[in-house]
């Protein structure tokens, strides 16, 4: 139902080095999307009994990891909202409709990141800009560093995971689900290979 893409959304970035090790220069990576090494994942209750997941299977973005500095790191993720995949043919048909995402009129959601906190462990915070169904608002995303470093095709890569969980309503979803049903969980796994 939304990204956070985040969308989103991560932020590799966030993580300052460990105490000696000497900084370096801001990296920028590309999401792997090509690879199939990034996801963009959702999840809701379901009546409250269990929980309905989901994805988008066509995004973009790129990101920018800062480890001497990370609030100059940042991430910006694009994604096609018609890719939304729930492993249900007639309810993604019902997802893309103007009761949920209103595809035709908003193909595109968006998350821009405006700031980037490192809990100094491998942990912290990326706050953005969300645009969803043509309205914008701020969201925060717990991010965590998985690991970096040099692939197998001479590249170098680097990867976290984040979450978010916000109200359908703040993004003008308001078909009743249900009381269990009022907010989405945005599950981001993000693996960027460095430009």
């Amino acid at each position: 139902m939304k990204m956070r893409l985040t969308v989103l959304g991560l932020l590799a970035l966030l993580f300052a080095l460990p105490t000696g090790f000497s900084a370096q220069a801001a990296e920028t990576y590309v999401i792997d999307t090509k690879g199939s090494h990034a996801f963009v994942q959702f999840r809701i209750k379901h009546l409250g009994y269990s929980w309905l997941y989901g994805r988008f299977n066509t995004f973009s973005g790129t990101f920018t990891a800062d480890d001497g500095n990370p609030g100059n790191s940042n991430i910006s993720v694009e994604i096609d909202t018609a890719s939304v995949d729930s492993n249900h043919a007639e309810r993604d048909k019902h997802l893309r409709s103007p009761d949920f995402l209103d595809v035709a009129e908003f193909p595109k959601a968006t998350f821009v990141s405006t700031n980037v906190k490192s809990n100094g462990d491998g942990t912290g915070v990326v706050t953005g800009d969300l645009t969803l169904k043509g309205i914008t608002k701020p969201i925060e995303i717990a991010v965590k560093e998985i690991g970096k470093g040099k692939d197998p095709w001479g590249g170098y890569r680097r990867g976290l995971e984040g979450s978010t969980t916000f109200a359908l309503k703040d993004f003008g979803i308001d078909f009743n689900l249900g009381p269990a049903s009022t907010h989405v969980e945005m599950i981001l796994s993000i693996e960027g290979i460095r430009k």
